[in-house]
């Protein structure tokens, strides 16, 4: 009896029995967690298992994920050329890759290399690669989803990749718009004949029927039949106008001469104000002179297909209209004219319809769908395409300018305020009056004429850099002033790198936490610090020579044409940059500028030039921008309106309702804010 109970009665177990009731609680413990700690626990559990299993297990588990990540996203890598050093590295990117420790060769490259080289295929875009490499050299960027079937053209592996195309219409002007380095030249060279797409197969490039079939039910099939057809003659007014002196030699007269194939010589002469220089050597010219005689060089001939790329840079603003109104006078029923334009404002009044570009600059770009000329530059300021729900720029850009800054009485008390004399100065054949007038510090003053109204001598005169001839007797003197001058041309001597310039310069500003975050982050000048400067090209030398001019203490700054070589977004920023900047610092900066839309967002007065360029001219004194832009306006014969989205300014067509309601008005700036 005892001995039975003995049997059933609950008794402390021994160390042998609780060893086997946790090995058999073993399995149940482990079925409440997930899979990536159960596979951890049987690892534990099983200390017998190799090594070499265990890699096993996590090479399967990268493999996994690489699987999953490629199938999902469509994605380029790039490799900057003049970056990329293999001989100074120790080829970090491939060390750390992932997809490389599993056996694949995703990235290759040896120290004897010339460039790494990265294979999309195989990437997963960890994105580890990009941070350990030394010199910033890979891009690794994720494209939108269905942007694999429309690839255009790509110039080789880990390069620049283009994305669909603009289509041009018969008898209508295209305008492009987008910021540098996104594929805008690209185009017109596919579209001009001159660079046949290969639709991305860079390694074995398609024949002209199958690029014809890719392109099939779409407007760009006939334009490129016809372009095969060999009956459409294409022309190019290059970006660079500096470069013209390199490729003609010869005297402007002579040259228009040779190429005259449709009779229009003497009118376009006259247009474009060529005859003051045309016994002149193409050598001599200047930048406007250039450039307006690369536009004539392009109108006086006979083609079917017309192509401008940039053809306001240089000119004023009467120019700039005239250069337009040129361009127009190409349209023919039958043919086609495309430009590239920065200046919003000029290219609102020659397109007919707008195809946008976005992307990453140098990386990848993508072309719109033909949008009307208003709606396309809202897309393009507003960062979002509603037609594909794509937003490509995080932050949209107004222009909404107060007329005055509102500031408190007490505010207005506290500004230092400066006078000038009237005062004159004769050059050569050309006389330069000025009109006495006075500024106050936190202010920009912004010098409206056309070039050659002397603009520069002023400038130089408040600078005590030109003595005037004759001041007429008041007791106001000039006073003296500390300037810092940013000239409008940029000719880089100087055999370093940026960051030694700015050392050398500007040492104290560029290390300055204000500055860098006022002046140094929105223009981008990181970037720029290792390379050198007479590698720069025309936009990168202007955003440096605007810091270098900002980053000089001085009292006053002078500005000259600082939206040259910009993109339109740059252009914004370089705005808002030296408006913050001048607000900060409590100086005055004066600014010669003649892209409009950059010249109203800037101005908080104006001084107007009048009178004959070259000749004879009177600078008035500072005005209200209302009043100035009004006297300014009525010279040009040209009126503006608001666009009520985004308040940028819009030149209305000449003798349409609106421009003569504002004409008979007399308000040539904006009728209603």
């Amino acid at each position: 009896m005892g001995g039975r109970t003995a049997q059933h009665s609950p008794s402390v177990p021994t160390n042998t029995q609780k060893k086997n009731i946790e090995e058999q609680c073993i399995p149940i413990r482990f079925l409440t967690r997930d899979l990536s700690s159960r596979s951890k626990a049987r690892l534990e559990v099983q200390p017998t298992e190799s090594k070499a299993a265990t890699q096993q297990t996590g090479s399967r588990r990268a493999k996994f994920v690489a699987e999953k990540m490629s199938d999902r996203l469509t994605r380029i890598a790039i490799v900057t050329p003049d970056r990329c050093k293999p001989k100074k590295c120790r080829q970090e990117c491939k060390k750390s890759c992932p997809v490389v420790k599993t056996g694949k060769l995703c990235i290759e490259v040896a120290s004897s290399s010339k460039i790494a080289f990265i294979s999309e295929e195989l990437c997963i875009g960890c994105g580890i690669c990009v941070k350990k490499c030394p010199f910033e050299a890979i891009q690794i960027i994720n494209l939108p989803k269905d942007l694999e079937k429309d690839t255009t053209h790509r110039y080789g592996p880990n390069t620049f990749k283009l994305h669909r195309l603009p289509v041009p219409r018969p008898g209508q002007v295209l305008g492009l718009v987008g910021t540098n380095g996104i594929g805008k030249s690209t185009a017109l060279k596919i579209l001009a004949g001159k660079l046949k797409p290969n639709l991305g197969r860079f390694n074995n490039p398609p024949d002209w029927q199958e690029i014809l079939t890719h392109f099939r039910g779409s407007e760009l099939q006939n334009y490129f039949t016809r372009i095969l057809e060999d009956n459409l003659k294409a022309i190019i007014k290059p970006q660079y106008v500096d470069h013209i002196p390199k490729a003609v030699q010869g005297n402007v007269g002579q040259v228009l001469e040779q190429k005259d194939e449709r009779g229009m010589k003497a009118e376009l002469c006259a247009d474009l104000e060529l005859n003051q220089v045309i016994d002149r050597n193409v050598g001599d010219l200047s930048g406007g002179e250039l450039q307006r005689f690369a536009i004539a060089v392009v109108a006086i001939q006979s083609a079917e297909i017309y192509m401008f790329d940039e053809p306001s840079s240089y000119l004023d603003v009467k120019q700039r209209l005239k250069a337009a109104q040129v361009v127009r006078s190409l349209l023919r029923a039958n043919s086609f004219v495309i430009v590239v334009e920065h200046d919003l404002s000029v290219l609102d009044y020659l397109s007919d319809f707008i195809c946008c570009l976005y992307g990453k600059p140098g990386a990848y770009g993508v072309v719109t769908l033909p949008f009307s000329v208003r709606e396309g530059i809202n897309i393009f300021l507003a960062g979002f395409v509603p037609t594909e729900n794509l937003r490509f720029r995080d932050e949209s850009l107004t222009f909404k300018v107060a007329e005055t800054p509102q500031e408190s009485a007490e505010e207005v008390e506290t500004y230092a305020r400066y006078k000038y004399p009237s005062m004159s100065k004769t050059q050569g054949g050309f006389r330069l009056r000025v009109v006495e007038g006075e500024f106050t510090d936190s202010q920009i003053i912004v010098m409206l004429g056309e070039n050659g109204t002397g603009k520069t001598t002023f400038i130089r005169m408040l600078a005590g850099l030109l003595k005037p001839d004759d001041m007429e007797a008041s007791e106001v003197e000039i006073p003296e002033f500390n300037v810092s001058y940013k000239p409008q041309k940029i000719s880089p001597k100087f055999q370093n790198t940026v960051r030694h310039l700015l050392h050398s310069k500007i040492r104290d500003s560029y290390m300055h936490p204000q500055f860098v975050s006022d002046v140094m982050k929105p223009l981008l000048i990181e970037q720029l610090m290792d390379q050198e400067v007479v590698n720069l090209s025309g936009g990168e030398l202007q955003r440096v020579a605007l810091c270098l001019c900002l980053g000089k203490p001085a009292d006053i700054y002078l500005i000259d044409e600082p939206s040259a070589y910009l993109d339109s977004e740059q252009r914004i920023v370089a705005s808002k940059v030296i408006k913050r900047f001048i607000l900060h610092a409590k100086k005055t900066a004066f600014v010669v500028e003649h892209d409009f839309i950059m010249a109203t967002y800037l101005a908080d007065r104006v001084i107007v030039y009048e009178g004959r360029p070259s000749v004879d001219c009177v600078a008035n004194s500072p005005q209200s921008l209302l009043t100035g832009m009004n006297l300014f306006l009525s010279h040009l014969d040209i009126t503006f309106r608001r666009d009520p989205t985004n308040f940028r300014p819009r030149i209305n067509k000449l003798d349409s309702t609106k421009d003569r309601e504002q004409k008979h008005a007399g308000s040539y700036y904006y009728l209603d804010d």
